[in-house]
């Protein structure tokens, strides 16, 4: 099945009714644009051909304006997500869709735009102590850590040298990259994310001055997230043990490392069914933002619609770094974590007596 698009051949003189040469206009040439579904659908456009259709309805309406060659909606959701999973080049995909590259990355960033417009409805973290309270049921239903509602942890999206402030991009291992912090249900759905931070910044800078810090901060329902080593223990955030010594110390390290994995399985998911965030991206600084949480959106969307996830990627990218209060006063920080090791300690024992 083929619709079509224009290219502008060079001009070519028009002839008005009295026969005379009146001035030069674009002749419209229209080549065939692939839009029919193939035998591998998904792996070029990561969703199956329904989930594709509920993508472009949910996120962009019901434009069918096809004037002048332009794309519908259901091509336009098609062109980005072969964008994200080609991965990321612009001409690949405008000569596999049959249009130009500079379609592609008008359509690219148009479409991500109104995902990003939505995206608080697919990405909410729990606020109230009720929403708190239920996704402490929810946990408890699939795991065992008690008052978790979720994970914690950072992820490194490399790109290609910025034009400014290239040293603040450069992380641990020399590279590139935005540093961005994500949290997770017992669902693997993430409920939150932060995706503004260059590549140099720790783990815990990004934590101490995000908003899901304050909810932590000052819940009242006893919620705690689970975290690795990079990030300071508090009673809403638990690590594990550095050196467990006792029988408890040892299991509660043992279910927190089974717990918290779900995160990076989640960043698993996500990279392989947006292999654009395995590689480098090669877009302007500014703009990579918007397409990361345009991605994460749209692994939301993918729970929900139940569209199968793609095999298992090993992320490798995080970046460790010792505990460090950010910010806050040396006593408090020694209070924060005294109650973090009270509670810690509480766990443990909670967990051994369980087991």
């Amino acid at each position: 099945m083929y619709s079509w698009d224009f290219v502008n051949l060079p001009f070519q003189p028009v002839v008005d009714v009295d026969g005379i040469h009146t001035r030069n206009r674009a002749i419209k040439i229209y080549k065939g644009r692939r839009i029919g579904d193939d035998d591998n659908f998904k792996q070029l456009y990561r969703f199956s051909c329904e989930n594709v259709d509920y993508l472009a309805q949910n996120f962009l309406g019901n434009d069918n304006e096809t004037r002048g060659g332009a794309l519908g909606d259901i091509q336009r959701m098609k062109c980005v997500l072969r964008y994200l999973g080609d991965p990321g080049i612009q001409v690949g995909v405008g000569e596999n869709l049959g249009i130009h590259q500079t379609t592609v990355c008008k359509t690219v960033w148009a479409v991500c735009k109104a995902i990003i417009i939505k995206a608080n409805d697919w990405i909410r973290f729990p606020q109230t102590t009720q929403e708190l309270e239920h996704e402490k049921k929810v946990w408890l239903s699939k795991h065992r850590m008690p008052g978790a509602i979720g994970a914690i942890d950072c992820t490194h999206i490399l790109i290609k040298r910025p034009n400014i402030y290239k040293d603040e991009f450069i992380n641990r291992k020399g590279l590139h990259s935005f540093n961005v912090q994500a949290t997770c249900n017992a669902k693997e759905i993430f409920t939150s994310i932060d995706c503004k931070w260059a590549g140099s910044v720790h783990d815990a800078r990004i934590w101490r001055n995000s908003e899901i810090f304050k909810i932590m901060q000052q819940n009242g329902s006893g919620a705690l997230l689970l975290a690795e080593e990079a990030y300071p223990l508090a009673p809403w955030t638990m690590t594990p043990y550095r050196n467990p010594v006792t029988a408890g110390q040892k299991q509660y390290n043992k279910i927190h490392t089974q717990e918290r994995v779900i995160i990076e399985r989640c960043f698993g998911q996500i990279k392989q069914r947006f292999p654009i965030l395995q590689s480098k991206v090669r877009v302007s600084t500014e703009r990579i933002p918007r397409m990361i949480a345009a991605c994460f959106a749209l692994h939301n969307v993918a729970k929900y619609v139940d569209d199968t996830d793609f095999e298992p990627y090993s992320d490798s990218t995080n970046c460790e770094i010792n505990q460090s209060s950010f910010g806050i006063s040396d006593t408090a920080a020694n209070t924060v974590l005294q109650r973090g090791k009270q509670r810690r300690d509480a766990i443990a024992s909670f967990l051994l007596a369980r087991n």
